[in-house]
């Protein structure tokens, strides 16, 4: 099976009569959101309500577990009081399900969940205060610490020793390599393998594992004004990239990300380092790494990117949006250097946790 045809693509009507059957829920209203392999798509009921139909890319039938795992945690979090979605179970009380769709290249099955709709914008779509950074890295920063505690028979699921996004697996980045050839960014890009194996790999025994989100990008943050009229986070989305890992690159992946969301992106690494440590202080290790992490981070997007839209370049409205001014950051912080970064951040930080303090 090729990967176009593995992403669903039911249409409107197909995904209201699946909710009729499934939940006895009656649709009057079904929009598309957007999505890299999978298909969602928004709901409206005749009664008012508002829930998200998740299609699963065929390629998910081969892990269930996995699949089941994340959809646990969505609910574990939401229980515990994280802005994550709830997954509804289906009137013969599945949580998931596998479905029979003809999405025009014949009958597929395709993972099938229903989750309730969160309100708000996505994070990169609102202007980012240091104080929403800051609720952004506190609120990972406790997502990790409930998800270190969840208990699931199935949890070494997330051991994703082949998953190209995962932070772990930095390394297998080297053999998509050939599409940066005669790119300006490619000699960087090297700059940055060499530091993780040399630098960063010697001290991963230091690091704290835990389970992480390891997708909480810019466009899987959401957030809405409050009474005051300043934006709050709202929602935490898309668990599709969970897995064992790390604290620290739950953290790395979330300044990163956020960058491409900031017209000057270096201000955003002060107030979300300083909101994850008001909750979970880096050690010394992760505190070394974290620089070489944030750009391990940006050169998967890079790479990664430009590997997928050789496959899937009818993706790329979605995949470059994804992916925006990740090139142009990467150069930046590689002529910046090290150590001139980490001052600008940890100084940062250190002035906004002082500020937060003086005003308690």
């Amino acid at each position: 099976m090729s990967a176009k045809n593995a992403i669903p693509n039911i249409s409107q009507a197909q995904a209201a009569d699946l909710v009729k059957r499934r939940y006895a829920l009656s649709p009057s209203e079904v929009h598309c959101l957007p999505s890299w392999d999978d298909q969602n798509l928004h709901l409206v009921t005749l009664d008012g309500g508002h829930f998200v139909l998740k299609i699963m890319n065929s390629k998910a039938n081969k892990n269930p577990a996995m699949t089941e795992v994340q959809t646990y945690a969505m609910n574990f979090l939401q229980e515990k009081g994280l802005p994550t979605q709830k997954v509804l179970k289906t009137i013969t009380g599945q949580v998931m399900f596998l479905e029979d769709i003809d999405c025009g290249h014949g009958l597929q099955k395709f993972l099938v969940r229903l989750l309730t709709y969160l309100p708000g914008i996505q994070i990169a779509k609102a202007p980012l205060s240091p104080e929403l950074l800051h609720d952004l890295g506190q609120t990972a920063a406790r997502m990790d610490l409930v998800l270190k505690e969840m208990e699931h028979p199935q949890l070494s699921a997330l051991q994703r020793d082949d998953f190209k996004w995962n932070l772990s697996n930095f390394l297998l980045l080297e053999e998509h390599m050939n599409v940066l050839d005669g790119h300006p960014l490619q000699a960087g890009v090297r700059t940055v393998l060499h530091q993780y194996k040399t630098y960063v790999g010697p001290k991963y025994s230091a690091f704290r594992k835990c389970v992480i989100h390891g997708d909480l990008t810019h466009l899987n943050v959401l957030v809405e004004k409050d009474e005051s009229q300043a934006y709050k986070l709202s929602g935490i989305i898309d668990f599709g990239d969970m897995s064992l890992g790390y604290f620290v690159h739950e953290l790395a992946i979330s300044i990163m990300h956020t960058m491409l969301a900031r017209p000057n992106p270096m201000e955003v690494g002060g107030a979300i380092l300083a909101g994850w440590e008001s909750v979970l202080p880096l050690n010394q290790a992760e505190r070394d790494c974290l620089f070489w992490l944030v750009l391990a981070r940006f050169c998967q997007s890079v790479v990664l990117c430009m590997q997928i839209l050789t496959v899937q370049p009818e993706n790329e409205v979605y995949v470059m949006h994804s992916a925006k001014n990740d090139r142009l950051i990467l150069q930046q912080l590689l002529d910046l250097g090290k150590e001139r970064v980490e001052e600008v951040w940890f100084q940062a930080a250190a002035d906004f946790s002082r500020q937060k303090s003086e005003m308690k």
